[in-house]
């Protein structure tokens, strides 16, 4: 690749894009809707926001210098992530409270490139993520799940128009912004009527003496704040 290719690679990559008309930007916020609010559309693409969980849990362990031993998604929306090191203090509790808060902040900062115009930016930094977690997956339903992902994310940035790319990034951000807040509701359900005994919040409380309903409110601060704010930048607010 000589030096003009990868004047427009980099061009392609950093450059800024337009920002799509304000009715596309509104449809797509409701295509997520659709894929957030009814139970049998959210049942599959719950395990977009799994990736991005448990991604959090995975990318906060190895920031605070733990050792990351892999990653499991589960057909059941559910996941697990696995990391070696001291089983208190700030790196454990920081780890422990990045799955709930990763989609929605995920989304704010997509949000914040979709603003600055940066959509295949955008685009090139979460295919660069999947692939990165991709070899910490340990189980054959994860790899396929991540796999599929990160092959969308490819196709759309490589094959397709500036304004399909525009169209699935901002699917992509509202669906983190929406998706991000209802899973800390369903946490709250489960714990109501006795379920998730170690659900993130409740490893929260033990490593840190604070209640289980106090994080569970952090959750929910953290994914409607990221909501708002993410969402009144999307539609120039």
């Amino acid at each position: 690749m000589d030096s003009t290719d990868l004047g427009d690679l980099w061009d392609r990559v950093f450059g800024t894009q337009p920002a799509p008309e304000q009715w596309l930007v509104v449809v797509t916020a409701t295509v997520a809707l659709i894929a957030v609010v009814p139970n049998f559309i959210w049942r599959l693409s719950r395990n977009a926001i799994t990736i991005a969980h448990e991604g959090g849990h995975g990318l906060v362990a190895l920031l605070t210098g733990r050792q990351l031993s892999g990653i499991r998604l589960h057909s059941d929306t559910s996941g697990l992530t696995v990391s070696r090191g001291k089983p208190t203090g700030v790196g454990m509790i920081l780890t422990a409270a990045a799955g709930y808060t990763a989609p929605p902040l995920l989304g704010l900062g997509g949000a914040w490139l979709l603003t600055n115009g940066r959509i295949t930016l955008l685009l090139w930094l979460s295919t660069a993520l999947l692939a990165v977690m991709l070899v910490m997956i340990r189980n054959l339903y994860g790899a396929l799940t991540v796999i599929l992902t990160g092959t969308a994310f490819l196709l759309v940035s490589w094959l397709t128009s500036a304004e399909v790319q525009s169209a699935f990034a901002y699917t992509v951000v509202w669906f983190l912004l929406l998706g991000g807040v209802r899973p800390a509701f369903e946490l709250q359900s489960k714990r109501r009527h006795g379920g998730a005994p170690d659900s993130d919040a409740d490893q929260l409380a033990r490593l840190t003496q604070a209640p289980a309903a106090l994080w569970l409110f952090l959750f929910h601060s953290v994914s409607l704040c990221a909501l708002i704010g993410g969402g009144r930048w999307l539609l120039g607010l």
